[in-house]
């Protein structure tokens, strides 16, 4: 059994957000009733970013709320979504007059939460709108994109999201520019060693000393490829290969990218991987417009990494680069 440093596994979620918001007392409040993170210095009349899913991902979700990104969200148990009162309690506390629009991973249970938090805003005549992010390519073919798993890909989304938001767009321009962004990224992890839930006795999945897998989800969900530990050049050149095979990357065309950590994955690691990715993106041709490598969506202390690009025209850019901080994450203005 790992390790864990908890009080009562019942008791994890409460326990970190009460944690989290008091060490963060300056940015944040906690919902008086359920779990969500405010941000306590919204800016006015815009439309309201919510975002949210199951805790144990941290600095996901939580860790993106802020200044230029979201405003509230909504946490689950530990790997599981919020529940519709928590999602619409946490959006109710936020939504200013011009509606909000919810960012979360696309998964079943989030999908129908997310859509009865919704209705229950509806019947409040609060307007809604969601953006449901699918950006795994290992986790369904590229004919079902919408079976698709959100991952890592929801730190872009959010970004564009925030400044959309913060432009003072309507609800619907804002869904527009958001999906836009969605659409134009992808996501390919590998998997080294599992994560452990907390008060769990066992892994969320098993791998054999010397074997990853390739394409598995953030729950331990299946991939694509289980073979041996490869160097970090071949793995790195593996998923860039896949992920190519969904997303074609032409000569002269520009990218965001992130190498995110699984967990665990050291900062050392993960520049490792930046550097051959890099080398890659440069043969091709294919312009770097900005990067990050750091773990913000991860699974506990899962072991690996993914990569993500999001291809960008001056529209996206025009919101990529606008101003955001929050503890995890932050901007300057380009």
């Amino acid at each position: 059994m790992s390790k864990k440093i908890i009080n009562d596994a019942e008791q994890v979620v409460s326990e970190m957000m009460e944690g989290y918001v008091k060490a963060y007392e300056k940015y944040y409040e906690k919902h008086p009733e359920v779990n969500g993170v405010l941000l306590k210095e919204r800016r006015k009349g815009k439309v309201s970013l919510v975002v949210g899913g199951g805790s144990g991902h941290e600095p996901l979700f939580s860790g993106f709320v802020g200044k230029g990104l979201a405003d509230a969200a909504a946490c689950g148990n530990i790997f599981a979504s919020p529940d519709p009162n928590t999602i619409y309690e946490t959006a109710k506390a936020v939504e200013d007059g011009h509606g909000v629009l919810f960012v979360y991973g696309n998964y079943a249970g989030d999908n129908l939460n997310f859509d009865m938090g919704e209705e229950i805003l509806n019947d409040d005549g609060i307007k809604t709108a969601h953006v449901r992010v699918w950006d795994d390519c290992a986790s369904a073919p590229a004919e079902r994109t919408s079976d698709r798993r959100g991952i890592a890909g929801d730190v872009f989304v959010m970004k564009i999201a925030g400044a959309a938001c913060d432009s003072g767009a309507d609800l619907e321009e804002v869904k527009r520019i958001t999906e836009k962004a969605r659409d134009q990224l992808r996501t390919i992890g590998v998997a080294t060693s599992p994560g452990m839930i907390p008060g769990l006795e066992k892994p969320t999945f098993e791998l054999g000393e010397k074997e990853i897998e390739y394409g598995m989800g953030l729950h331990g969900e299946p991939g694509i490829q289980r073979t041996t530990m490869k160097p970090a050049d071949e793995l790195t050149e593996t998923l860039f290969t896949n992920l190519l095979k969904d997303m074609p990357l032409e000569a002269g065309e520009e990218v965001c990218v992130l190498v995110n950590g699984l967990g665990s994955t050291t900062i050392l690691e993960l520049a490792i991987v930046y550097r051959k990715l890099r080398e890659l993106l440069d043969e091709k041709g294919v312009r770097v417009y900005d990067s990050d490598l750091n773990s913000f969506c991860t699974c506990q202390e899962m072991g690996g990494f993914s990569i993500t690009i999001m291809k960008v025209d001056p529209e996206l850019k025009k919101y990529y680069d606008m101003p955001c901080y929050c503890p995890y994450y932050s901007k300057e203005a380009r």
